[in-house]
């Protein structure tokens, strides 16, 4: 299981124990949506205008442990995880995470900005399995639809202001 060669423009999952998902997202076309897009981009903004929270505030970097909470009206779920690749190139943002113990659900997940002439493209990579944890587990297919969801969101929130 490796999404950590987000540098790479064409992905090949090798796993066959997760689900694998994949879809790319317009964004819109010019230097100002790539600009803006990118820093959004890697200062979380693509979880936090999707309705999680991230501490501490911090640029993405490579190593980063931040404590995503998924904030579902009073009830926060935290999501342990740890950025394990970032790309920062002309035409290329973006940074791939793992979740770590005590994630509702095991696998990595990857968010890439591309830039192809003017248009700006985001990429959404994921690879899902079940929790090791026997709570999470049972409400695995429940967490599938909301992970449905939160891709949608995930499309949306870099074009929304």
């Amino acid at each position: 299981m490796s999404l950590t060669r987000i540098q790479q423009e064409h992905w090949a999952p090798t796993t066959t124990t997760h689900r694998v998902w994949q879809r790319r997202h317009y964004l819109g076309s010019g230097d100002l949506v790539w600009s803006e897009a990118a820093e959004s981009l890697m200062r979380w903004e693509i979880k936090t205008r999707s309705g999680f929270v991230v501490q501490p505030q911090e640029p993405v970097r490579m190593g980063a442990r931040p404590q995503l909470s998924a904030v579902l009206g009073p009830i926060a779920i935290d999501e342990p995880i740890e950025v394990v690749d970032t790309v920062h190139s002309a035409d290329r943002v973006g940074f791939a995470y793992k979740t770590s113990p005590g994630h509702p659900v095991s696998g990595e997940e990857a968010f890439i900005l591309t830039r192809s002439a003017a248009h700006v493209f985001l990429e959404i990579r994921s690879l899902t399995a079940p929790s090791d944890l026997l709570g999470w587990r049972v409400v695995f297919p429940l967490l599938l639809v909301a992970q449905k969801f939160t891709r949608w969101r995930y499309g949306r929130a870099l074009t929304l202001k």
